[in-house]
This record gives structure tokens, sequence and C-alpha cells, in this order.
């Protein structure tokens, strides 16, 4: 490489018509333009400022080389490559007027002008260990990391302060790190102001020991697909966005967090109370189209997956375990559990796998407080805790009493699928409005009416998919509804502690495989009307005043079977009205199998080490019982049910 002084250049540049770039040095960047490129350069102001292609710059304190192995950058890009307590800075000629540089030892510093209106695309290299790259600007941008191993000791290694839409593109092939230090403040180890757009098909892992860091942290929404990003440590949340976060495809691993998994909220005011004006972008929602993620959340009460709003899975993988107990919330008065996904929106899963797992006290696989619908989609839950308790000024985790006499508020009970929200009524006026506009008919011809303690949103729909839900402690019920619960297609299987299936209000069965057993309550229960009008059903209630099909006769409420198959170990509810046709046995042996022939199917059921007394097929003609039965026909409800 040939240093030219400015004076000679015009001359010598001439003689150089081989030269591939000319290297323009000012303090912290060196611009690179393509000398076959420059064209006619001018001298100005007696030599002090230098034009090449119409950008301008001052000669004096920089310097100006020809590099003949030089390789040219392509326009409207800039390359910073650290090395050790070092950084250096390449950029295009093209941006010479539209960049502010600044580098001390290996932390860099970009504000881009205002009047940019070109995408800048920044490619990040090398390692240090005291880092930084920091950007600033009005107009969107390109960040690639390509093998970037970075450490901040006080701050975020990658900080974004632009409020626009930024691609974060992972170089095919390449590993890269990002980590910061206990002593940062920053909001996270990858920080962006605006939109985050995480592409690419390399690999980034990330570990957050800042005091208030997340692990990516944006201002605004974030989107993935493509590119694995392993988030391995944070102080608080994974990955923390507000307006929404939509996955298209690629890897999300996250772990060793000491809050939420994910976390979406909406874009608030400066307040943090208001929430800025709901519209295509901000809705609070979490989206999985597809790709596969994986977090494991440890945290009192954390959610692996938690939003402002609704969650959409249309297909992917999530695989979440939860492990937290639960924790007393002394501002709203009330007990609050983990959840693997927890959404104070709507849900809606029309595909995909998903694999929760909850095991602190109180937790939960699917939290939603409005209406949960499931169309498709493969889903296995388990929860192993028992409930957590606020009882006398002390909380208890792992509390195996009766709860029956503890208040809502002050407990949190394990649940595999919860959705709908029942809420208490205190004013007198609002008892009245709910009195005055009464309840859901019977069908057909039952009793109608809302008791007036309480208004009911949301609930459960099941139109397909493969459910299975176990729950194994003290208060674990299956699959509640906070309002009503409908299913039209799909095969569910739930083995319980307490109800397998559960509703605040009317509970309906039209379609599907259902099968559902509790070992210390009723098998289904609705707290309203329960109507079976088709699909198969085997219910297995405990023993004693249990049932395996509850309906809640003490309001008036009634049992109405008007179609499908159901075979009902434990009995059904009392004054049960069935228009189908009914065989029943007073006893059962347990542990074997058993045949119900309704012309011309075959039913094949297993029956459980425990239940109630009684069995009581239903169908469309006369049902036969047998023992000694083997299996044939398609398995169903993990392999107790064949037809």
């Amino acid at each position: 490489m040939k240093k030219i002084p400015a004076v000679l250049f015009v001359a010598l540049f001439a003689i150089s018509a081989t030269a591939q770039t000319l290297d323009v040095k000012m303090p912290g960047v060196t611009y690179r333009f393509n000398a076959a490129d420059c064209g006619d350069m001018t001298y100005g102001d007696n030599g002090t400022t230098l034009t090449i292609n119409g950008k301008t710059f001052t000669v004096d304190g920089n310097s100006i080389t020809i590099d003949p192995t030089g390789t040219a950058l392509k326009d409207h890009c800039v390359e910073v490559a650290y090395d050790g307590t070092s950084a250096s800075i390449v950029a295009a000629g093209d941006l010479i007027d539209s960049l502010t540089v600044s580098v001390e030892a290996a932390k860099v510093n970009i504000k881009q002008h205002d009047d940019l209106a070109q995408e800048i695309t920044y490619t990040l290299s090398g390692n240090s260990s005291d880092g930084q790259f920091y950007m600033a600007g009005s107009y969107k941008a390109t960040v690639e990391l390509n093998g970037l191993n970075l450490t901040n000791t006080t701050g975020a290694p990658i900080y974004i302060n632009n409020g626009k839409r930024i691609d974060l593109s992972v170089k095919k092939g390449t590993e890269n790190t990002l980590t910061d230090a206990a002593a940062s403040t920053d909001k996270g180890c990858l920080y962006c102001k605006g939109h985050l757009e995480m592409k690419g098909k390399g690999s980034l892992t990330i570990y957050a020991y800042g005091s208030k860091a997340h692990g990516i942290k944006t201002g605004e929404y974030c989107e993935m697909k493509n590119c694995t990003v392993s988030i391995l440590a944070a102080t608080k949340d994974g990955l923390n966005c507000n307006q929404y976060f939509t996955m298209e495809s690629g890897t999300l691993n996250i772990s060793g967090v000491g809050d939420d998994g994910i976390q979406v909220s909406y874009e608030y005011d400066d307040d943090e109370e208001t929430i800025i004006t709901a519209d295509e972008e901000n809705t609070g929602t979490f989206t999985l189209i597809s790709g596969t993620i994986n977090i494991s959340v440890t945290a009192t009460a954390a959610k692996a997956i938690k939003t402002d709003n609704d969650v959409i899975i249309t297909d992917g993988t999530i695989i979440a375990t939860t492990s937290g107990d639960g924790e007393w919330d002394s501002d709203e008065l009330k007990t609050k559990a983990a959840s693997c996904i927890s959404a104070d929106g709507n849900m809606t899963i029309d595909g995909g796998t998903l694999t929760l797992t909850s095991t602190g006290s109180g937790g939960k696989g699917i939290n939603v407080d409005n209406t949960l619908t499931i169309n498709g989609g493969t889903i296995s839950v388990t929860t192993k805790g028992h409930a957590c308790v606020y009882k006398n000024g002390t909380l208890t985790n792992g509390y195996t009493d009766n709860l029956e006499s503890i208040d809502s508020d002050y407990k949190s009970s394990p649940k595999g699928i919860k959705a709908g929200t029942k809420t208490e009524v205190t004013s007198s006026a609002a008892k009245s409005e709910i009195e005055g506009a009464g309840g859901p008919g019977g069908f057909p011809g039952g009793p109608g009416g809302n008791s007036s303690n309480y208004t009911y949103s949301g609930g459960i729909v099941i139109n397909g998919g493969s459910i299975t839900v176990k729950t194994s402690g003290n208060g674990g019920e299956g699959i509640e509804s906070k309002n009503t619960l409908d299913i039209t297609g799909g095969e569910i299987a739930v083995e319980s502690y307490d109800d397998a299936m559960n509703s605040a209000q009317d509970f309906t069965i039209s379609g599907g495989t259902v099968y559902a057993w509790a070992k210390n309550n009723d098998g289904l229960d609705a707290n309203g009307n329960f109507y079976i009008k088709g699909g198969t059903v085997y219910a297995i209630g405990a023993s004693g005043a249990e049932r395996a099909i509850d309906a809640n006769t003490e309001e008036r409420k009634q049992l109405y079977i008007t179609g499908g198959t159901v075979i009902a170990i434990g009995g059904l509810e009392n004054g049960a009205s069935v228009s189908t046709k009914k065989s029943t046995l007073s006893s059962w042996n347990k542990n074997i199998w058993y045949k119900t022939t309704i012309g011309s199917a075959n039913y094949y059921f297993k029956t459980p080490s425990s239940g109630g007394n009684g069995i009581t097929v239903c169908g469309s003609s006369t049902p036969s019982i047998s023992t000694g039965a083997s299996t044939a026909g398609t398995s169903y409800c993990n392999g107790v049910l064949y037809y």
C-alpha cells in the first residue's frame, strides 16, 4: 500500500489506473471508494478540501491512500471489525456525508445523519472483551453479524437507538455471541429502540447479566425467521418486546432467565399506563407460523410465553417448561402462579406441536383470560405441583389440604388448560341487570338463568386436534373453562387429580372423542347445563358422590344426552335426560377390557384401577356390555379406547 500526499494525489492517481480502492482515512473511520469509479476529483479552498463523486471532505488531518489489492465495498455498506481492545471501521465512499463516527478503544458510536434517505448495512465481525456497537438514526438499517463475539462490561454490546425497522441478519454458517456484565443498566443485552427483524441462517447466543437486562429488548415489534437464537442467561425476561412478536421459522432457545421467557406487551405512552391506540402493529400479540421454540423458566410465577393480548399458533413447535412456585401479589391481593403460555386476550391453535410442562405449585400449561379455540395440532400438557395458598398471612406452596373453603383469590390451583374469566359481581345494579337478562335457555326445555353473583366471559372451543392433559397435584384440574365449554371434534384425553374437564357455565359435546378420568372428583362437570349431542365420550369419576358426568342440579341445571356414544364409569348425574338407548352394570372389574356393541359398531374400553360405582353406556341402539374382550379397531385416548 502506498500513502500519497494530498498535494500529489491528482497527478499520481492518473498513473495508478490499476488501483482497486481509494481510501480516505478520517478519525475513527476509513471511507473506501472504488478507484475506477472515482471520475474527476477536484481540490477546493486552496487545497484543503477534495471532492470525489460529489462528496467533499477536508484534507487537513486526513490521509489518502491507494491500495492496489483493496476490495471495494458495495454502496451504503459499513464494515466494523473488532480485534481485542480496538475496532476498525470501513465505510463505502458514498456515505462520507451521511455518518458521524467515533471510536474509543473497541466501542463504536455511529450516528446516521437525519437527512439520510438510504438503508445502510453494517457488518460486524471479530472479537472484543469490552466493546460495543452503538448506532443512532432515523432511517431503517441492516445489522449483519458475521462471526462476532462481543462483550461489553458497562452496557449493551449492541445498542440500536433507532426507532425504525432494523434487520438483524445472522450470516449463514457463522456463530455469534453477545454478553453484557452486571454493571450494565441497559434494558437488554441486544437492545433495539424500533422494529427488530431477526433473520439469516447463522446462530446467535446471548448472555445478559446486566441488572436490568432482558436478553433481547425491543421498543416495538420483533420478528424472526430462519436463524437460531439462544438466550442462555438474562436477569429479567429472555425476550421482551412491545407491539407484537411473530416467528415465521428458525429456532429460539431460552433458559437461565430471571423472569418470563417471552413477554409481548402493548406499546404504552411514556407513563407506561396508557396504551397507545391499537392498530395493525400495536396488537400485543404472539404469533407462531412455523419454527421451533424451546423455553425453560424457573422463576417464581414466571411464564414461558406471556402476552398482553392474543396468542396465535398456526404451526411449528413449542416445548415449554416452568418450575417456579406461586407467589402472593400484595398489590392485587391475590395469588399468582407460573404457566407455560399465558394470554390476557384470546388464544387460537390451528396446528403445530405443543409440549407443555409445569412442575411448580399452582402451575398451568395454558392460561387464557378470554377465549381459547383449538382447531388442530398436537397438544400435550403435564402439571405436577400442588396448590399455592395464601392463608392467615402465610403463603404455602405445595398445599395438600382441602381447598373448598378458600377464596379463589387466595389460591392458585394447578390446571392443565384454563380459559375464560368468572368475575364476582358486587354492585346491586349489576346484579339486577344480569337477573333481568336471564341466562341461556335449556336444551331441550331445560331451565335457564344465570347466578346473579357472577359474570362470565371467554371460554373454550375445541374443534379438532389431539390433546393430552395430565395433572397429579392437589386441586389439579385437566381442562377448565370459566365460562362455556364446547367440543365439536378432535381427540381429547385427560387424566386429573380433580375434575378432568369442568365448565363454569354450559358444557356441550357434539363431536370428537373425549376421554376424561378424574381420580378424586367428577370426570366431566358442568356448573350449568350439560349437553351431549354427538361424538364418543368415555368418562370416569371418583367413587362416592362423584360422577362420571355431572351437571349443576343444585341450581336447577340438567344433563341432556340426545346423541353420540357415552361410556360412563361412575354413572350419570341424577335426573339426567337421556333420549338415546341406555344399558347399565351395577359393578365392574378393575384393569380389564370391556366391549360394548351399539348397532353394528363395537367399542372396547379398558377400565382404570379406581373409579366410581357402576357403568352406564348410551347409544343410538340398546348397548350390550361384555367382559374379556380383545381390542380391535383404531386406538384412541392413549390406548384405553378402541372402535
